[in-house]
């Protein structure tokens, strides 16, 4: 096959042609066009653009920056504003730049970009800017990025509104085609009416990617030739009163707009009928869903007309313009009007249509039907299968058919099935692994706080004691309304640097003004992490931040860092600043809680993902240190989870149950897991990460025969469900370039929403023979051919399942369970694998569905586990689940240039794992290991659990003790008669792990172990040195807030003093057992008494209407994990737990499930 050739700066370097764009791209490629054109026409003209980012123009700036040379080529010049509202006031002034002397261009002509509350705030910069006009070979169009669903906002967006407010007129692009024709439009348009233009963009246009035709002169536009502008014209001018502005917006200027859009045939009549019946007017995305619609619904654009089905696409959706709306309306019996959000079209269509005569005037039904009742929801976002609803029951009266009624009965089966669904868990987005703010949002017992807007907004569902948020820049001024009407004497609030740059610190200057009680918890993390980490629109160091909130009246500062020595020189801060390490946050908090006034927390540590691109880059140094978790020693309490929240501890399943590991790919060195009271931590300085052996031989594609392709007869739809941050979007990205490649049409949508990290993140791909044969970027219900379903979780989510269709979906899924940020919180929480798959095999057919555990092989095979999605591309691939060739797919890797051959080898070798599936197993299998070895196979019958613990307990003590275990054992084995012994593994379980408690002797022997050090070479390598971290109760000093014993970091020769006291295990209970007689040892001791003397009860009482309560009672030890402090709370839990299962043993109740150790599938 021949490909095309293509370079990565296609994009902005090809005059013209047809390129492969993201939204972003073409915003960015948007004014080159305009200067190119301008210059074709003979005109000398400029370019300014400002704004500020909010999703989805969330990544402009970035890519902006990332095109500054061609940008500079197209003398366009890009400001990032330090608000929405001061940029729209920096491009009103490129529009006075021609009222004065030493103008340098004949024109300057604008692009401001703002998130939908960025349009709320510059309402009265829109007003004064758009009734002052524009220059005449200038021109300002408006972007405005909204959140229709709010995926990724804290209210839903409709700028609309305010644009009409403003008297701005509102283009409304469906694609990403129509974002480069709009924007040239929208400056012709604004150039002749003199109105600032708005261009409305959503997710599925920006974030969507899509094969597009780029020509500076592919827009043609005409000058109106029946509308008569002033003699003055309607341009900006100095001096001109505010009432002449009036008159000229009002009179001339909006009506030169519906002349400009009927001219130049903005509304388009897109399916026609000779004898029309029922009409559809929409806009934008809608229109892409209505066609979608009418697609589902089995309606073709030739039974469209047969039936009397006609749709006007409306382009300038305000004002609407009437000559062809009236022509559209001829000789229809009703319109419907499909349009998202509060209704912009209907209102306008139904004035317009209000002085027809009554026998000529069609119905107009939208929102509401004739008799009031709701529609099409004002409510989130319309999807074509809402629609085809709408449709399928407004033509219920002058037309239906088979197809249509087995559309609509899938669609109630679907919801049916999707109720019917018996597991929650979901992905939620999460704070990135050493994210500053794991720590940062933390407040005192006792104490509130308030989020605002940021990444530290995510704190609202983190149990953290954090409620409520304010609009970007409120943040605390709500205090001063609640302060004088409670009892609450003080609040938190946090609030973000950037928004502190942005306008925060207005609010600061208030609540000083206000003299409330309150603590300013301004996140200092050097970028502007939640839209890419991008850098403060201007300087502010951290000195200078503390000088100037004294400055504002603050009284009282305490600068708190993960590395509170960098600031060896502090005297450029403010006098009043105090210095203090992160570890005592916690004490600052309850100081300043005391605190008469506004003080303020400077939160100084750099933003986790920002620090990976800098160390990657060379920018920042690289520490060479890691943290490492002795397996054996950790007792799986999910302390460090919860003093870090991090997720890059991830859950380890062993025989002893689940533990705790570090994802060192995952893990950013914040370190503040080491802070969980744990003897399980060391860190690992020198060296550094030994990169798993790769097993797999490179693979040569020439090995590997091609599968038969689908046909595109109709486009065929790949659903990727899958985690942020593992590289999701890549494969859509990937994927739409191989399209590209061959010649073929193609869009991409990524729906990433608010996921930053650990969140769900969707990317649909629509490939087709030609781009004209897709509507909508998202797949409609029932429409997925391939779900390539890089995560299990978010594969099976509602929003996948939606898509899923049994006749004509086939499912590719990692069965990796990876954990979700619910673990943070919740020690024991699991992903319901078992009933997730169950769920995909009822919505696609088992013979369709394929599991493979690629997360496992690809890391085996290929050495990384970030080879994991391009293996899985791979198998799917090789099913023949993709109409695309090997070698289009392998180029596009190659061009994307990044970890090329490491992407090449995972896409051949998951093909392989189709073709051999047993060899690539065998080749990915771990190798053998001793016994007892948390590192082996999980028993699974009981004499498999006694005798790896009798092998483990003659370690711990002696055979003796050992014995003492089995005989235990095999006294309830006598009486055990249920067909899976429940009771007799609980106790071989939970009785093992109370006579194997962790006391000094056991943890040195545990580190003095072989394996320790072998997991230790497995990892790292290099000349690297261990400290450990550990709180021995002659050392420990007590935290001051909490109470409980502080962790030290000791040195090496903690190995030494371990293996020395390995060999003292035989004092262990003996009168010279000097650790036995501190309080941890007693208590343990008693527990295993206690639970002997339980397991004597249980056997007197053991029958079978109280079985199921003795299992319980014998498993409890499962919820004692921990030392000290941590494992006295999980005593404490466990023995309330004792008392009420005795209690309904004694009544004779049984307890219906009981919850024990399952190993891993």
């Amino acid at each position: 096959m021949s490909l095309a050739e293509i370079r990565l700066d296609d994009k902005y370097r090809l005059a013209t042609g047809h390129l492969y764009l993201t939204g972003t791209q073409a915003l960015t490629r948007l004014p080159m066009l305009q200067h190119q054109r301008d210059q074709a026409q003979g005109l000398s003209t400029g370019c300014f653009i400002s704004g500020y980012r909010g999703s989805p123009l969330g990544g402009l700036d970035k890519s902006l920056w990332e095109a500054r040379d061609f940008l500079k080529q197209n003398a366009i010049h890009f400001q990032p504003g330090l608000n929405e509202e001061l940029a729209a006031t920096a491009v009103w002034g490129s529009q006075q730049t021609n009222l004065f002397p030493g103008a340098k261009y004949d024109g300057v002509f604008a692009m401001w970009y703002g998130k939908g509350p960025g349009v709320d705030r510059s309402g009265d910069v829109f007003k004064h800017g758009n009734a002052a006009g524009v220059s005449p070979h200038g021109g300002v169009l408006l972007l405005a990025g909204d959140d229709h669903g709010c995926k990724s906002s804290t209210l839903p967006h409709q700028s609309e509104h305010a644009f009409i407010a403003a008297s701005i007129p509102v283009l409304n692009p469906a694609n990403v085609q129509e974002i480069l024709d709009y924007g040239i439009i929208g400056w012709e348009l604004s150039r002749y009416s003199g109105c600032w233009v708005a261009l409305k963009t959503i997710a599925e246009n920006v974030d969507s990617s899509a094969v597009v035709e780029v020509d500076p002169l592919r827009v043609k536009t005409r000058i109106p030739d029946d509308f008569e502008l002033p003699e003055d014209g309607v341009h900006i001018r100095w001096p001109d009163p505010p009432l002449a502005q009036e008159k000229r917006l009002n009179l001339y200027k909006i009506y030169a707009a519906r002349a400009f859009a009927r001219a130049n045939n903005l509304n388009q009549v897109m399916l026609d009928s000779p004898n029309p019946r029922l009409g559809i007017i929409t806009t934008g995305k809608s229109y892409l869903d209505v066609r979608q619609a009418l697609d589902d619904l089995g309606l073709d654009e030739a039974l469209c007309a047969s039936v009397g089905l006609r749709v006007l696409k409306v382009g300038m959706s305000w004002p609407l313009e009437p000559v062809s709306v009236h022509e559209f309306a001829q000789g229809l019996d009703e319109i419907l009007v499909v349009e998202e959000k509060r209704s912009i079209l209907e209102d306008q269509l139904t004035g317009q249509l209000y002085n027809w005569p009554v026998s000529k005037r069609p119905r107009v039904v939208g929102e509401f039907d004739e008799q009031g009742n709701s529609l099409l929801p004002n409510l989130s976002e319309l999807t074509p299968a809402m629609i085809a609803r709408v449709i399928a029951k407004r033509l219920a009266p002058i037309y239906t058919s088979d197809s249509i009624q087995a559309r609509l009965a899938f669609l109630a089966a679907k919801e049916k099935a999707l109720a019917a669904r018996n597991y929650d868990t979901v992905r939620t987005p999460h704070y990135c692994s050493g994210c500053p703010h794991n720590t940062s949002t933390k407040v005192p017992e006792g104490s509130r706080a308030a989020a605002g807007i940021g990444c530290h907004y995510m704190v609202q569902w983190m149990d953290r004691r954090t409620e409520t948020f304010t609009q970007m820049g409120g943040e605390g001024v709500n205090w001063i309304g609640q302060a004088p009407f409670t009892d609450t004497p003080h609040m938190f609030q946090n609030l973000g640097d950037g928004t502190y740059f942005h306008s925060g610190s207005l609010a600061v200057r208030a609540a000083v003004a206000a003299g409330v009680n309150i603590t300013f918890k301004i996140l200092y993390n050097d970028a502007v992490a939640m839209t890419g980490g991008q850098p403060i629109d201007g300087e502010l160091r951290v000195d200078q931040l503390s000088r100037q909130i004294a400055d504002e009246g603050v009284k009282r500062i305490a600068l708190v860092s993960d590395e509170p020595d960098k600031y060896p020189t502090r005297d450029t801060f403010a006098p009043i600043t105090s210095f203090h390490h992160r570890r005592d946050l916690d004490a600052v908090q309850r100081e300043l809680r005391e605190f008469k006034g506004v003080s303020v927390i400077i939160y100084d540590q750099t933003c986790a993902t920002e620090k990976r691109r800098r160390r990657k880059r060379g920018k920042l140094e690289d520490p060479a240190k890691r943290a490492f978790i002795n397996p054996a020693v950790c007792e799986g309490c999910g302390d460090c989870g919860e003093k870090s929240n991090c997720l890059a501890v991830l859950p380890l399943e062993t025989e002893l149950g689940r533990k705790r590991e570090i994802d060192q790919n995952a893990c950013n060195k914040d370190f503040s897991c080491v802070e969980g009271f744990c003897p399980s931590f060391v860190t690992v300085h020198g060296g550094g990460l030994r990169k798993p052996e790769a097993v797999g031989a490179s693979l040569d594609p020439a090995q590997l025969p091609e599968p038969q392709h689908p046909t595109l007869e109709r486009p065929w739809n790949v659903l990727i469900p899958g985690v942020g941050g593992s590289g999701v979007t890549t494969l859509g990205a990937l994927l739409g370039m191989a399209a590209h490649l061959e010649g073929k049409g193609c869009t991409v949508l990524d729906q990433a929403g608010l996921a930053q990290k650990f969140g769900p993140v969707v990317t649909h791909i629509r490939i087709a023979a030609k781009q004209d044969d897709i509507y909508a970027v998202r797949i409609a219900a029932g429409e997925t051919d391939l779900l390539l379903g890089c995560d299990l979780v978010v594969a099976a989510g509602d929003d996948s399942l939606t898509r899923l269709n049994d006749q004509i979906s086939h499912a590719v899924i990692n069965s990796h369970e990876s954990a979700t940020a619910e673990f943070t919180r919740n020690p024991d929480a699991q992903v319901p694998g078992k009933a997730m798959r169950e769920a995909l095999i009822d919505a696609v057919g088992a013979e369709k569905t394929h599991f493979i555990d690629a997360t496992r092989l690809a890391t085996r095979l290929l050495g990384d586990s970030i080879a994991t999605n391009l293996f899985l591309l791979g198998f799917a691939y090789q099913q023949g689940l993709l109409p695309l060739s090997a070698e289009a797919i392998e180029k596009a890797i190659t061009i994307n240039g990044v970890s090329t051959e490491l992407n090449l080898q995972a896409f051949r070798w998951g093909r392989r794992a189709v073709l051999e599936r047993e060899v690539v197993e065998q080749l990915a299998r771990p190798a053998e290991v001793a016994e007892p070895s948390l590192a082996g196979p999980i028993c699974q019958t009981l004499e498999e659990i006694v005798d790896w613990r009798v092998d483990f307990l003659t370690q711990y003590q002696n055979a003796a003790y050992a014995e003492r275990y089995r005989a235990m054992v095999e006294r309830v084995r006598e009486v055990d008669t249920a067909d899976d012994l429940a009771l007799s593994k609980a106790v071989a379980r939970y009785y093992f792990k109370l006579l194997a408690y962790k006391d000094e002797y056991e943890v040195a022997r545990l580190y003095s172990e072989p394996e320790f050090r072998q997991q230790l070479e497995a990892q790292f390598e290099g000349d690297y040195k261990l400290q450990f971290h550990l709180a021995p109760a002659w050392l420990a000093k007590r935290d001051s807030a909490t109470g409980e014993p502080r962790k030290r970091e000791l040195g090496p020769w903690v190995l030494n003093a371990f293996n020395v006291l390995a060999k003292l295990k035989f004092l262990r209970g003996t009168p010279l057992d000097v650790f036995g007689y501190g309080h941890d040892r007693r208590v343990e001791r008693e527990l295993i008494g206690e639970y002997e003397r339980n397991l004597a009860e249980l056997l007197a009482q053991l029958k079978p209407s109280n079985y199921r309560t003795a299992v319980a009672i014998a498993a409890l030890p499962e919820q004692i994990r921990g030392y000290g402090p941590v494992k006295e709370r999980s005593i404490a839990k466990a023995r309330q737990q004792e008392k009420l299962l005795k209690e309904q043993l004694n009544r004779g109740d049984e307890v219906q499930t009981v919850r024990l150790f399952e190993p891993a599938a």
